[in-house]
């Protein structure tokens, strides 16, 4: 199509795109996160997909005793290390899907990107979104779900205060590793922390910035859930030499493509789909109960007013 532009006739836009090679990005997903949480996780290979969780009974009953001197004829006490009977076990459990693709499609379509492979891409990264929220939601193994009543505390006024952080510090005291909370939770925060002068320094992970307290980071994710206004903070210790949260996988599955991850091939049926079977196996353990505790009934809705010059 041409176009006329003061009285001279020239080739127009419309036309000239046929001749013009469009450059093309690979197919872009919005429900895809960093996924930090399971980036923080210690990861532990189970064997036969059982995780056994053995744990000391009545801890208190040890006894031990410290002599002063050589000449003290003090008795020592008899101990012993009572173990629990029947364990936790955590069995893994598997995100799955199976992925279709027409022949004719992969065949055609497949310059500058291979079509098969962008499927498979964009389908294991919804997988593992799909692993971060059981990971944190589950009902049987759910960081939520396995938080002990004395290790859930409320907020003082609603919303998320230092002093409430310093509660919930108090809580995972040993060697705590991250907050873990929805984004809108820790803009709550931070609103809370600069009213007070004391506006959050950040620190540098992955090559993002977190905000922090008390050093500790605050680390986003939109799967903790946030209802009628209100959510969670979660405060992990993590790692097995720490007593504290761990992941579990299933080593070496077949078709293996990460750790715990497997993609199969599963044939062409007589229509020319392609079929191809996707499982992520996974599975949370708290190894100790005070190694992870949560600040329940989070107001995220909460602002407040600042004097015009601050506006």
């Amino acid at each position: 199509m041409s176009a006329t532009v003061g009285g001279t006739t020239a080739l127009g836009d419309n036309a000239a795109r046929q001749l013009a090679n469009a450059t093309k990005t690979a197919p872009q997903l919005s429900t895809i996160t960093p996924r930090w949480l399971t980036h923080l996780l210690q990861w532990v290979p189970v064997e036969a997909g059982i995780f056994r969780l053995n744990r000391v009974k009545n801890p208190e009953d040890i006894k031990v005793v410290c002599t002063a001197k050589e000449k003290d004829n003090k008795q020592l006490p008899r101990t012993f290390v009572e173990y629990e009977e029947h364990p936790r076990e955590f069995f893994l459990n598997g995100v799955s899907t199976v992925l279709d693709v027409h022949t004719r499609i992969s065949d055609l379509y497949s310059s500058p990107y291979d079509q098969v492979k962008e499927q498979l891409r964009l389908t294991i990264e919804t997988i593992k979104e799909n692993q971060e929220s059981e990971l944190i939601n589950n009902p049987e193994y759910g960081l939520l779900a396995q938080v002990t009543d004395e290790q859930r505390i409320f907020p003082l006024t609603g919303a998320p205060t230092p002093d409430d952080l310093d509660e919930l510090l108090t809580k995972v005291w040993k060697e705590p590793a991250f907050f873990l909370a929805h984004p809108l939770t820790i803009a709550a925060f931070g609103r809370e922390a600069t009213r007070r002068g004391t506006p959050p320094p950040t620190v540098s992970l992955f090559g993002s910035q977190f905000i922090t307290w008390r050093g500790v980071p605050l680390i986003p994710s939109d799967k903790i859930p946030v209802a009628d206004g209100k959510s969670k903070i979660l405060l992990l210790r993590v790692g097995d030499k720490r007593q504290g949260v761990v992941g579990l996988y299933q080593p070496g599955l077949p078709g293996e493509q990460s750790p715990g991850l497997s993609v199969r091939f599963m044939g062409i049926n007589n229509h020319a789909i392609a079929s191809y079977l996707i499982s992520l196996y996974c599975s949370l353990a708290v190894l100790t109960p005070d190694a992870l505790a949560v600040l329940d009934d989070v107001e995220v809705n909460k602002y407040h007013d600042y004097p015009d010059t601050y506006k």
